[in-house]
């Protein structure tokens, strides 16, 4: 599988003197579902602002092989503008980029869509639920079209219901548009069961402690978490986790 992006000897130490990631050296591959799971604090979520470019490491480089690929970023809470509605949220990264209006329309209603926000285009962040603002938050994303979705805990806060099925609405937004994912989690089972492979990180400052290979069917639902094959792979980042907080 050919890299996106490799991670070479990445150190972050910010300002004040914490040091969040040492010495981070990961390989991602085009079309990749990517977890990055270890305890609070441990860089995760810096390196995937590493990534993004919206800081820079204090060593090492990010390198893209075959060019750096439009990035979308779904955050940990929704950050909707409250005076917007679903579509002029979910248009907010082509309206910056000057697509034509009547374009970046189309294309925001599209992304709703194939969020699960058909009839709610114009609803206003206070009317919808805390999954139905994450799904704008991701319509918001996929309508710029990315080759790479970097995702920081963004099912945390919500219940686990919600929070299973936009797993699986993810899983599908990955198949259909072919797309490479690093996504930052602390639950085992979520990464588990997305994940073509989990990394775990060892606690402050970040670096590689396991670099786990799964191999999940393509195709998963609700059943797939009552195999035995979901339970093995849960219990092999349980593992690796632990004896990531142990180094």
């Amino acid at each position: 599988m050919a890299a996106l992006l490799t991670l070479e000897g990445i150190s972050k130490r910010f300002d004040g003197g914490v040091e969040a990631l040492a010495a981070v050296d990961l390989r991602i591959g085009a079309g990749e579902f990517v977890s990055l799971v270890g305890p609070s604090g441990c860089g995760k979520s810096t390196a995937l602002r590493v990534i993004a470019g919206l800081l820079a490491p204090s060593r090492g480089a990010v390198t893209w092989p075959g060019g750096k690929p439009a990035i979308g970023f779904v955050f940990q809470e929704p950050t909707l503008m409250p005076w917007a509605d679903a579509v002029g949220n979910a248009r907010l990264p082509l309206d910056l980029k000057g697509v034509a209006r009547g374009e970046a329309e189309a294309r925001a209603m599209r992304a709703l869509a194939r969020v699960g926000l058909d009839g709610f285009e114009r609803a206003f962040p206070r009317a919808l639920s805390g999954g139905m603002k994450m799904r704008v938050s991701i319509a918001r994303a996929i309508a710029a079209e990315p080759k790479l979705l970097l995702m920081d805990e963004p099912f945390a806060a919500l219940d686990e219901l919600t929070r299973q099925a936009l797993n699986d609405d993810l899983l599908k937004l990955v198949r259909e548009d072919g797309l490479t994912v690093i996504f930052v989690t602390h639950s085992v089972y979520e990464s588990a069961y997305l994940s073509d492979r989990v990394v775990a990180m060892t606690p402050r400052p970040g670096r590689v402690a396991a670099d786990l290979a799964l191999s999940p069917p393509r195709v998963r639902d609700q059943g797939y978490r009552l195999t035995p094959e979901f339970a093995g792979a849960a219990g092999r980042v349980s593992a690796a986790l632990k004896k990531a907080n142990s180094e």
